[in-house]
């Protein structure tokens, strides 16, 4: 006669081999119930013989640290009755059974739902699905190697998987820019912070968030004592970060004025009323509940520069005053693909910003190991940054640190400094990224002088490539440093990009290929020109540009290969031979397959026509204001 209860007890010893009951992780195991209110009020009606009372899986298991996850398990001792013809008969199979409870828990949870069946370890038999929240179609959970999971695994090796999946990405992306448009709201409401000031906030509230004892206890402090605390936290934590060429006084400095800043310590007025415990309380609740989650799983994502570009959003003025214009992230992720980064490689960003190409390239490269003496090397000496602004900085470390041992190479100065200079040449680099600082009025800080130092700062010994992101009018006006720049480099490729690629900001770029210390004209090669003005990207009210149709993987693969190839599309693609009086734009040699044209591209031809007779040659660059009122 089959036993249910040795079923559950074979998987309550895998569960402890897995550590789910270890007390120094946050990870709760529950049998038959739940003390969560969300999963109490959504199994209330989950009777698995359909009528209205209770049900509840054999195991409930949560984790304070990724709070929209649960993993759900059901058992039954027979492996005859591990899953029916339909799925449709819960109270007899082990995979409908959880199956059913998926449905009802995924309405406010990701689900990871799990069918046990057998009596022994011989014969046991597992199946894994996978639902996302709100939404009761569920697939099976496969691993990045797309193979079914059949054992039980890990909580971080399930939730792994769970999370490579796009659905799930999707959605947790899009609400983690809810709430940066939340914070965002929050902090000019309440904190009173400045634009500066805000990312810097969550960039050093991710770092505190790393401390487990901080983590659990923060709310034990009184508003005035949790600024300090906060501090203290940040200090430790960077001093712990092994981050060579780094003053790590400069790197805590930004984060001291806001420990002390008066709206985040004791609340006063209507904010006491709302918020005894203090506004700093409050936003360090929110960021461990929605967005630390993210950070633990999603390892390839420039999270603070995600937030930074969607605070700058609402930011009074113009953004290009400052040069600022972060790189979108697919397109970091293009760079890494372009430059076929390898886990040898060792990439340099001269302006790193707050480090997304250095964390778009750690991610490819980490792909490919398979030790952990690789991964080490990899963050020791692979990953090479330099950035001048100190609030920019601390972000960009805060980044490193987060990814995990924050053994990037970052130095804080002038890229141009000798000193500098001279220690990031030693790293012998054979891959260079860079989105230099825009529209800067000194000629000595040209977008091109910042590409030519890059190029020069690249490894002699290999046939290093450097890859820029620059204002279309680098390409097209003539500037004596495409002089310079020629007479020691190869320009391989340059590529047409989105117009409105940098919204909000109007900056109409391109991508430039180069092959360093090979001079141009001894080359004797052909440049390819790439005509890539649709990402499938789409431009929303509140989302600025997103994927909205799921198009970005396959065009990027297309644009991949041609570039590789140096294949010429009518349309999209040619070579020719050009040197520093040339256009360097696909525009300018590309034939045109005129089937292809529709009415809507012949519009927007004299619109583009009207708007450089209406402004010269700076209606490249123009305001999104504009844009938006020609086109009304």
């Amino acid at each position: 006669m089959t036993n249910e209860r040795i079923t559950e007890n074979i998987v309550r010893e895998k569960l402890r081999v897995l550590e789910y009951y270890n007390n120094e992780n946050d990870i709760r195991v529950e049998e038959q119930k739940s003390e969560i209110e969300a999963v109490k009020k959504l199994l209330q009606k989950a009777s698995k013989t359909g009528g209205k009372g209770k049900g509840a899986p054999e195991f409930i298991i949560s984790s304070a640290s990724t709070p929209d996850f649960l993993i759900i398990i059901e058992c039954k001792a027979d492996v005859r009755n591990h899953e029916s013809g339909r799925r449709n008969q819960p109270v007899q199979y082990a995979v409908d059974g959880v199956l059913h409870y998926g449905k009802n828990l995924c309405k406010e949870f990701n689900i990871i739902a799990i069918a046990v069946s057998g009596e022994s370890s011989s014969e046991i038999r597992i199946s894994s699905f996978v639902f996302t929240k709100g939404d009761i179609k569920y697939r099976e959970l496969i691993n990045q190697n797309n193979q079914p999971i059949r054992t039980l695994l890990s909580w971080d090796e399930f939730i792994s998987n769970a999370t490579y999946n796009p659905t799930i990405q999707r959605i947790r992306y899009d609400e983690l820019m809810a709430c940066a448009r939340e914070l965002h709201d929050f902090m000019r409401d309440y904190a009173k912070l400045t634009e500066s000031e805000k990312p810097l906030l969550v960039s050093g509230t991710l770092i505190a968030l790393k401390d487990k004892v901080f983590a659990k206890g923060f709310g034990d402090y009184s508003p005035d004592d949790l600024q300090k605390q906060w501090l203290h936290v940040i200090k430790t934590e960077i001093e712990r970060a092994e981050i060579p060429n780094a003053k790590k006084q400069n790197m805590v400095q930004p984060y001291s004025s806001i420990s002390t800043h008066p709206e985040l310590g004791r609340p006063s007025g209507k904010t006491a009323l709302k918020y005894p415990r203090g506004v700093l309380y409050e936003l360090i609740r929110m960021l461990k509940e929605k967005v630390w989650p993210f950070i633990n799983e999603y390892h390839d994502f420039d999270i603070v520069g995600q937030f930074y570009g969607e605070f700058l959003k609402y930011t009074g003025g113009d953004k290009k005053s400052l040069g600022i214009v972060l790189t979108p992230r697919h397109i970091t992720e293009l760079f890494a693909d372009l430059a076929n980064v390898q886990k040898s490689s060792k990439i340099l960003d001269i302006c790193a910003g707050t480090g997304g190409f250095l964390i778009a390239a750690m991610h490819k490269m980490m792909k490919q190991t398979e030790t952990d003496e690789e991964r080490k090397l990899i963050k020791r000496e692979g990953l090479i940054g330099v950035e001048q602004q100190p609030n920019m900085y601390a972000l960009a470390a805060s980044n490193m640190i987060l990814r995990g041992d924050g053994k990037a190479n970052l130095y804080q100065g002038s890229c141009f400094d000798e000193a500098i200079t001279e220690g990031i040449k030693k790293h012998k680099c054979n891959i260079g990224m860079i989105n230099p600082p825009y529209s800067q009025g000194d000629s000595d800080l040209h977008e091109l002088v910042f590409v030519k130092h890059l190029l020069d700062c690249l490894s002699e010994e290999t046939n290093s490539i450097g890859i820029a992101i620059v204002p279309m009018s680098c390409a097209i006006t003539p500037n004596p440093l495409r002089d310079e720049l020629l007479n020691f480099h190869t320009l391989e490729a340059v590529m047409s990009m989105p117009d409105e690629l940098f919204y909000p900001v109007g900056t109409v770029t391109c991508i430039m290929v180069f092959t360093a210390h090979i001079p141009h004209a001894t080359s004797n090669r052909k440049t390819w020109f790439g005509y890539w003005k649709h990402d499938g990207f789409v431009k929303t009210k509140h989302n600025g540009r997103i994927d909205i149709n799921r198009q970005w993987n396959e065009i990027k693969n297309q644009w991949v290969s041609s570039f590789r190839n140096r294949d010429e599309i009518v349309g999209q693609s040619i070579k020719k031979q050009v040197d520093s009086s040339d256009e360097w734009c696909a525009e300018a040699y590309m034939e045109t397959d005129y089937s292809l044209l529709k009415e809507q591209d012949f519009e927007l031809a004299l619109k583009n026509y009207f708007i450089f007779r209406a402004l010269g040659s700076n209606g490249l660059e123009l305001s999104r204001d504009f844009k938006e009122n020609l086109d009304e």
